[in-house]
């Protein structure tokens, strides 16, 4: 339970009442009451409010807000405001201000416009955090903190330089070693001063690729760097106003609004100092369920599987994107239910009333321009506010029941996508979340976690293109095999060590005991130039076809072990007949490789050969594509949501009699859902 102070699902989000006269805060709170929220984010982003000069702080507003929603049994989640300082400050020390990929110094203005590394910026944001540390932190409202806002802004400014020199010279020590690791013989780019060492900007040795358009570079070891020091850089900034809220009240859990899967920071790293972890949940138009549900799984997997919170999502449009689409009926509460499925102890919207003016006025609320009840979204909200306060504490900590998980590792995403070759069209988060859906189709129960975490819980583990592998990681898996376990790589991994060095020999060096083969070489062609992937006639049986396309990369792959098969093999060019895919039996269980970015469909059959195989059972059998089955157990009672995400009735088979804690209903047996409904069944 995030705190004990409130045991029901928290049911709210962010409040903005400075926007308004205070006559609208009566009818806030009357509407509030009316939909059961019973928590608020206030205070995101009124720093200007709060010090309207450097020598100058007025809390009285703040004070209002939070004791009238208090004395009408609402809660707080207290913001920092940090993540948009006053104007005056950016005027007076603009040395707070960024410098840009490009090289220019922004202007104030927006949102999260910092340097991280500014110990000005530090030093008021400390200032002010101590202040409503001190006058706020034992207030009986006060539920959570909320730190700053969405942090990410990278800098390059001359004090980030310096603050890169330092962090290099106690990485490395010498400029021997950084010369090493950079491996900067190449093309003549060694280093012989510290103060020779500048940003890796479009000045210097970033670049537009001349084919794609897209953002690469020339210097790999040197930007992957810059990547560990810019997201430890703006950890910092977490962590100065982490420290000081911890010295007034330790128990109340501390977070910030984490992203999904958002490319600057390395949030596994950011986990490790949040309470709790918190984030924005934006789907696209166009994201199925299974992609949802993998942002959700690798937010969950941040902190090892525990509850999170859904801090932010629309109740019906958002404003941001290329296209402001309405959520349809029932697809808010339905999106609700699936993140409490994944493992959300919150459901928490932005905003609560849409503001009049400023670039979200057309971002969704629960309370919209209209500024009445009488809506379908306001209704929409009631609804699942009345539900989520009858399930009272029920699933409150409950965990989701994973039996496999799949490796997602931020640096390897910098790097592999950094590298110049052997394809732009490498996607790393999509080619992770490939074999998340194929896990997840198969209703194995899936995790996604960090290359840290503890394998041995798990009977499969998938690490999707780990082109960067540490040695200390190859002999974890390793181990973890040899005891038993189930381990399936692919394509572009084990290549390189930490600063993007090839590993020599042979790929895929570190993992080539493990997995039975070398890989002489990679083909690499356009998306639309395909190869087969025919299985073997040992393996024909237990596929549903005997060939399956596969594009972009193709190993060329030699066995070098008797302990190694082949499941399946190319079907054209120079390599036809060569292996693509393998599994090698190593101690007590088995490697699989997949040596080619494979259809969904054959990941599909690959992993419901696999669970068949090792005699791994799925959650539940025969679901059909669109109803997602997810698990949370608690205290040895296990609690199984049901959503059609569809708009068909869909037919499953739910086994013995259970309870669904929604509706009250008993269920049995083969069942009956409706269009976009779900179920919470309790055995």
């Amino acid at each position: 339970m995030i705190n004990p102070k409130l045991p029901y699902i928290w049911y709210g989000g962010d409040y903005n009442p400075e926007q308004w006269d205070k006559e609208i805060w009566k009818e806030d709170v009357r509407l509030f009451k009316l939909a059961h929220i019973n928590i608020a984010t206030v205070n995101v982003f009124s720093w200007a409010l709060l010090q309207p000069s450097e020598d100058t702080y007025d809390f009285s507003m703040l004070d209002e807000i939070i004791d009238n929603l208090w004395k009408n049994g609402i809660y707080i989640c207290l913001a920092t405001s940090t993540a948009s300082q006053p104007h005056w400050m950016s005027v007076k020390y603009p040395e707070i201000l960024p410098v840009d990929i490009n090289g220019n110094k922004r202007a104030h203005g927006g949102r999260v416009n910092f340097c991280p590394n500014s110990k000005i910026y530090r030093y008021f944001a400390g200032k002010l955090v101590e202040k409503l540390a001190e006058r706020y932190a034992n207030h009986p409202a006060v539920l959570v903190w909320h730190i700053a806002n969405e942090y990410g802004t990278y800098c390059f400014c001359e004090n980030c330089i310096k603050e890169f020199r330092d962090w290099l010279k106690r990485k490395y020590g010498t400029l021997e070693e950084l010369n090493k690791r950079w491996y900067t013989t190449f093309w003549s780019q060694t280093i012989y001063d510290w103060n020779e060492i500048t940003a890796p900007t479009l000045r210097s040795v970033m670049f537009h690729h001349w084919w794609t358009g897209k953002l690469s570079t020339v210097a790999q070891g040197m930007v992957l760097d810059y990547y560990r020091f810019m997201s430890e850089s703006i950890l910092e900034c977490y962590l100065n106003e982490y420290n000081i809220i911890k010295k007034y009240n330790p128990n109340i859990p501390v977070t910030t609004n984490l992203m999904g899967a958002f490319k600057p920071l390395n949030y596994f790293e950011w986990a490790k100092h949040m309470d709790v972890v918190s984030w924005d949940s934006y789907p696209y138009l166009t994201d199925d369920y299974i992609s949802i549900a993998f942002r959700h799984s690798l937010m969950r997997g941040l902190k090892q599987g525990e509850p999170f919170m859904l801090m932010e999502q629309t109740p019906s449009q958002t404003n941001w994107q290329p296209y402001c689409y309405i959520k349809r009926p029932k697809v808010m509460r339905l999106q609700s239910y699936q993140a409490v499925a994944q493992g959300a102890d919150t459901v928490m919207f932005f905003q609560l009333r849409q503001s009049r003016g400023g670039p979200e006025k057309f971002h969704g609320a629960v309370i919209s321009h209209a500024g009445h009840e009488n809506t379908r979204v306001f209704q929409e909200v009631k609804q699942l506010g009345e539900e989520l306060e009858n399930l009272g504490d029920t699933i409150l900590g409950s965990k989701v029941k994973s039996q496999t998980a799949v490796i997602f590792d931020w640096e390897n995403w910098w790097a592999l996508e950094n590298s110049q070759g052997p394809s732009t069209a490498i996607n790393y988060v999509g080619g992770v979340e490939s074999y998340f859906r194929a896990l997840f189709e198969n209703l194995m129960g899936v995790d996604v976690i960090g290359i840290e975490d503890n394998f041995e819980k798990y009977k499969v583990v998938v690490a999707p293109f780990l082109y960067m592998v540490k040695k200390e990681t190859a002999e974890k898996i390793k181990e973890y095999v040899r005891k038993g376990g189930i381990f399936v790589t692919t394509t572009l991994s084990g290549l390189v060590d930490e600063n993007d060095l090839v590993y020599l020999g042979g790929y895929p060096a570190p993992l080539r005991d493990l997995l039975g083969i070398w890989v002489e070489e990679f083909d690499a062609l356009p998306p639309e130039m395909k190869n087969e992937i025919q299985i073997t006639d040992e393996f024909k049986k237990e596929f549903s076809k005997e060939t399956y396309e596969c594009n972009l990369v193709f190993d060329v792959i030699h066995l070098e072990k008797d302990t190694v098969k082949s499941i399946g093999i190319y079907t054209k060019d120079y390599y036809k007949g060569q292996p693509v895919v393998t599994v090698n039996k190593y101690g007590d269980g088995y490697a699989y490789y997949v040596g080619s970015f494979a259809s969904h469909e054959f990941l599909k059959d690959l992993i419901k050969y696999i669970s068949k195989a090792h005699k791994i059972e799925p959650l539940f059998k025969d679901v059909p594509y669109g109803v997602e089955i997810t698990q949370r157990v608690k205290n040895n009672k296990v609690f199984t949501f049901v959503l059609n995400h569809t708009e068909e009735v869909k037919r499953i088979n739910i086994g013995n009699r259970k309870k669904d804690l929604i509706s009250g209903k008993i269920y049995e047996g083969e069942i009956e859902i409706a269009p976009r409904e779900v179920l919470i069944l309790e055995e």
